[in-house]
């Protein structure tokens, strides 16, 4: 169940919140072949299952980091609600890292929290900490601080 606030301003409120975690996404080979048409990036670490299972130090196939942060939107909009806004934008990222591979076959989720919560012109920026968490491994696989904008 996603954390909702009645309108744009209400983001003020949720300032150092933890919010609740995203459903579980899974990381099949088809959405990771997918991803490698749509960007053209056909490393074989990530299509080449055959190779990847005898010569990869991964064990297998693995997402593309990319693939990971490309989730976060969608992750995103299962962790918060914002009401009454008439538009919302990925602003840009500060930071991230891809501190552990995705195998593919597993699954991975969003657990974040509002590190900052400032006002725009029109609306609210606000700067999320966001941790993917993923079944196969212990680490987090990425770590990010993604910027949103809410306009009224």
């Amino acid at each position: 169940m996603p954390t909702t606030v009645e309108d744009v301003d209400g983001l003020h409120g949720l300032l150092g919140h933890q919010l609740q975690c995203s459903e579980w996404f899974d990381i099949t080979q088809d959405r990771v072949n997918t991803f490698a048409d749509a960007t053209d990036d056909h490393q074989w670490i990530h299509v080449d299952v055959e190779r990847a299972n005898t010569e990869s130090p991964y064990g297998g196939p693995i997402a593309h980091g990319y693939l990971t942060l490309s989730l976060l939107s969608a992750m995103f909009l299962q962790v918060l609600t914002v009401g009454q806004a008439s538009m919302a934008v990925n602003y840009g990222l500060n930071k991230v890292r891809f501190p552990a591979p995705v195998p593919v076959g597993s699954k991975v989720r969003l657990s974040a929290e509002l590190i900052t919560v400032e006002d725009i012109a029109g609306g609210i920026q606000i700067v999320v900490r966001a941790i993917v968490h993923c079944t196969a491994v212990d680490k987090p696989v990425c770590v990010a601080e993604p910027v949103f904008r809410f306009y009224r």
